[in-house]
């Protein structure tokens, strides 16, 4: 009987401990907040859980190798590249994934929209040694090799380091802006450029002929929407980041420095006025045609290193651009022509765009000299001491049609121009008598004259096998149509390496640069 109680006991016991655990939990499990889609602003879009905000979340991987090329952007056009030597490389690989967050909230003021696209990339070094002993020879401003003592000494790093480079990628935002009630606030593409930027049909990044802030530009923007497909967009944009092709002080310009393509000191002062720029678009579905124009302030530090040598006044540049595109043209589905012209006046980055460059200095052969050489150089402005600026004039256009094969191909075939004049201060300084650069001050120059071109054409051909993932094959050849001549025998170079004091023939060079890439969207 004492037993049996005693379970009873126990079992009474435990029953309520067991009670008073469960009144301890709630009634009832909490909603899960499960992610919905958001239908306001097309594919993709969902709901941040707990807000009436609503995200999207993109990107790409690429894997890339250029040939013929000391960078992913450009040609064989400066430096060791341009040297065309034993210092040139041959290819640049590139892996690169990109990121990019858009987020957009519906407000009594109309929509709030944030955007943000960084690129995580690790490229191949690009060679900037001398090749030889004593001066070291480096891939990148952390890989360096100094054998000048009487043992290898490493300088700022290691050749092929512990870590295989790892650590050498780079980061990279190419936008960050804000958008509310019209305004555009942070790092976009400029209003200046055409829709499709630097590329009318291809994957080079290096054509004249047009603004292009591929990487966007800081900017404060407003954009009025006439309804019908007609907007218009009034900004001021950073100048210091994309758009300063330099103001030559050509006072202390050289005969050797000339021949290599430097024609003074770059005197920029510090910034003073963004740039103004204007737009109108037109977008239908015939297509689209845009006008813009953008104005520059050239403003410059002082004639001598210090402020009583005085500087010349501000010099106003401007350019104007007119765009087009035609879609729906009968030579198939989804075929398009780009097309876009510039002239600049003091603007010279609005044509030259800064991943084309605008200074050239380019080697080759020669059958009646030790070598040739093509340079050529479009800054903003010129000056010389005691002067006022004179402003350096432009003009260009790129193209490109489009044509698709098929639902997994297509090609493009592009080409651009552009054209660089200078002005009677320039020319005289550099080509007038007793000039720097003058047929019969230095020896074998037979034609002077700064003025030049650059004329570029390519092909491009694309394979979509699957959805978002394409490989894609761009051949892009580049002249540059120089107008010096002559056999120069006294004088090195200056800025190329490995170049010795030889003769020298003054013409005209060409490049070739293929860009293989594969890309998976997502």
């Amino acid at each position: 009987m004492k037993f049996k109680g005693l379970l009873l006991g126990s079992a009474a016991a435990l029953l309520a401990v067991g009670g008073a655990q469960a009144a301890d939990l709630p009634v009832k499990a909490k909603a899960v907040e499960y992610v919905k889609i958001c239908s306001l602003y097309g594919a993709g879009f969902y709901y941040i859980p707990g807000t009436d905000t609503c995200i999207k979340l993109g990107g790409y991987l690429r894997a890339e190798v250029a040939i013929n090329t000391n960078s992913d952007y450009s040609g064989q056009f400066t430096g060791n590249n341009g040297s065309r030597n034993r210092l040139t490389n041959y290819y640049t690989m590139r892996a690169r994934e990109d990121f990019n967050i858009d987020t957009r909230t519906a407000t009594e003021y109309g929509v709030v929209r944030t955007f943000f696209d960084g690129v995580f990339s690790w490229t191949t070094g690009n060679y900037n040694g001398t090749g030889s002993a004593t001066g070291g020879t480096a891939y990148s401003s952390t890989l360096a090799l100094n054998t000048s003592g009487a043992a290898p000494a490493l300088v700022g790093g290691s050749i092929n380091g512990n870590d295989g480079g790892t650590s050498g990628g780079s980061l990279g935002v190419y936008y960050a802006f804000i958008q509310f009630a019209g305004f555009t606030m942070g790092k976009a593409v400029s209003q200046f450029d055409a829709p499709w930027t630097n590329y009318p049909g291809n994957n080079y990044d290096g054509l004249v002929g047009g603004g292009g802030t591929v990487t966007g530009v800081n900017q404060f923007s407003y954009t009025a929407d006439f309804g019908q497909g007609i907007t218009a967009a009034f900004s001021a944009e950073d100048r210091a980041a994309y758009y300063d092709a330099g103001n030559l002080n050509m006072t202390g310009a050289s005969a050797a420095g000339i021949l290599g393509g430097s024609y003074g000191t770059n005197a920029i002062g510090g910034t003073r006025s963004p740039n103004l720029v204007a737009m109108m678009r037109v977008d239908q579905a015939w297509g689209l045609f845009q006008a813009s124009v953008a104005a520059h302030d050239n403003h410059v530090a002082y004639y001598g290193a210090t402020e009583p040598t005085g500087h010349p006044d501000d010099k106003w540049g401007w350019a104007a651009q007119l765009a087009l595109s035609i879609k729906n043209i009968p030579t198939g589905a989804g075929d398009v022509i780009n097309v876009q012209g510039v002239y600049t006046d003091g603007a010279t980055r609005y044509n030259f765009q800064n991943l084309a460059g605008s200074s050239y200095s380019m080697f080759g052969g020669s059958n009646v000299a030790y070598g040739s050489v093509g340079f050529a150089n479009a800054p903003d402005t010129v000056y010389v001491t005691g002067s006022s600026q004179e402003t350096v004039k432009t003009w260009g256009f790129r193209g490109a049609y489009t044509h698709n094969w098929d639902p997994y191909w297509n090609t493009a075939i592009y080409g651009a121009y552009g054209q660089a004049q200078f002005g009677s201060l320039a020319k005289d300084t550099i080509c007038g008598a007793g000039g720097k650069f003058a047929v019969g001050v230095v020896a074998g120059v037979t034609g002077c004259n700064p003025d030049f071109a650059i004329e570029q054409a390519g092909i491009i051909t694309r394979w979509t096998p699957v959805k978002n993932l394409t490989f894609s094959a761009d051949l892009t050849w580049t002249r540059v149509d120089q107008k010096y001549s002559g056999i120069v025998s006294t004088l090195a170079p200056s800025g190329t390496t490995a170049k010795p004091v030889a003769s020298y023939e003054l013409k005209d060079q060409d490049t070739v640069t293929l860009l293989l890439r594969a890309q998976r969207n997502w």
